[in-house]
């Protein structure tokens, strides 16, 4: 990586240094491998451009979006962060004390993965994935032909729901065998045949714990199996919607593992997830599948840091203006997520809805408005920083427990 050797040469120097790359390096896991080093390397980013489109002059005209960070071992009286998010050609130039590995004004705090959440609040998980390739998942044709050859199977289909069949309304189902008692599996010929192609699928692969779960075939890899309503997300959602959409699903869905799900949501934790003040902290954290947002559980969720103390009528508010976007939404019940948040089709009164919400989560946080995402961003990383240091410092000793000597007496 040329940061590090570039860090390496101006090392106890004066020098400073400026590359153009590919902003994936302030985004997502790299952020904390790479900075993480330079910044205990003594490296200060003295000046950077946020993302832009870099094209090539090749027939084509491919591009790619880039970043422009320079560095120093030395701090730069006057940083500057120059933003290309209204005029592509023409940045808005912003005065920083300090420029972040996330190329905002704060903290030189780098978020890495946690296995669980900053906050107290409930865990979110990842959807089934079955190993069966596909011999458990049918489209509406499919299931209506093998119920033809196997009614007794009825009982045991569930609606599916992968990302792409959550955005859009796509009707799927899944042949949910797990709970089946073997004396009733015995009497189903047809979802038996099924199960043994699932289990010689699994013993052909090439991964031991693949070919351990043969022994299992009628469990899947990770399961998800909702005993009540719980909130759904895609992992994968387009960087043109200003929300990523997130709804309640009743047990009768089973969720695919391209969604993020939580089981213990209340409606509070609803408003504050699929509000503006989670997203700029989505769009400045999350990794990027070409620019699409990757959202992470342990990168993303487990370290939003969610609102210190509400009040309740703090909560009282957010809950009023979540359940006005679901009742917005409700109006619209023909069309799908990705209908109601791509930008050019979004209904005004869903839009109106999620302003009055993300007015109520703001007001959870400080009672001064937010002028912008920016804003909204170098606050939340601030509060990143406060909350998860007492946690960085109560760790250290407990490790140390465990290898120093007994206390003298």
């Amino acid at each position: 990586m040329w940061y590090l050797k570039a860090a390496t040469y101006i090392q106890n120097t004066s020098t400073a240094v400026a590359f153009v790359s590919t902003n994936s390096i302030t985004q997502g896991e790299q952020v904390g491998v790479l900075w993480g080093e330079l910044l205990k390397r003594g490296m200060r980013i003295r000046f950077a451009h946020r993302t832009f489109s870099w094209e090539s002059e090749a027939r084509g005209k491919a591009h790619v979006h880039v970043v422009i960070i320079g560095f120093g071992t030395t701090d730069a009286p006057d940083k500057r962060i120059y933003d290309y998010e209204h005029d592509a050609n023409t940045p808005t130039v912003i005065a920083a004390k300090n420029i972040s590995p996330y190329l905002v004004d704060g903290p030189d705090a780098v978020v890495v993965n946690r296995s669980r959440p900053l906050c107290a609040v409930p865990v979110m998980l990842s959807g089934n994935q079955p190993i069966d390739n596909g011999n458990y998942l049918f489209t509406p044709e499919e299931r209506t032909a093998f119920l033809k050859q196997e009614p007794q199977a009825e009982p045991y289909f569930k609606r599916w729901l992968g990302g792409e069949e959550f955005l859009n309304g796509i009707e799927r189902w899944c042949l949910w065998l797990g709970d089946c008692k073997p004396e009733q599996l015995k009497l189903m010929p047809k979802c038996l045949e099924r199960v043994e192609r699932v289990r010689a699928y699994r013993l052909a692969s090439q991964r031991a714990s693949t070919v351990k779960l043969a022994s299992l075939p009628t469990r899947f890899q990770v399961e998800f199996v909702a005993e009540k309503p719980f909130l759904a997300m895609p992992e994968v959602s387009s960087e043109r919607r200003r929300y990523i959409p997130i709804a309640y699903l009743t047990p009768e869905y089973m969720a695919g593992n391209k969604l993020r799900v939580v089981t213990e949501a209340t409606m509070y934790h609803f408003g504050i997830l699929t509000s503006g003040m989670h997203m700029a902290w989505v769009t400045r954290v999350t990794g990027r599948l070409k620019s699409d947002y990757g959202y992470s559980i342990k990168l993303v969720y487990n370290n939003y840091p969610w609102p210190e103390v509400p009040t309740d009528k703090q909560r009282a508010a957010v809950e009023t203006a979540a359940q006005g976007v679901l009742d917005a939404r409700a109006k619209f019940a023909d069309a799908s997520l990705a209908a109601l948040y791509d930008p050019l089709t979004m209904p005004a009164d869903l839009t109106k809805a999620h302003a009055t919400l993300d007015r109520a989560v703001d007001l959870c946080y400080r009672p001064k408005k937010f002028e912008s995402d920016r804003e909204r961003v170098e606050f939340l990383f601030e509060l990143y920083e406060k909350l998860s240091a007492p946690l960085t410092a109560a760790e250290k000793p407990a490790r140390r427990r465990k290898t120093s000597d007994p206390p003298a007496e």
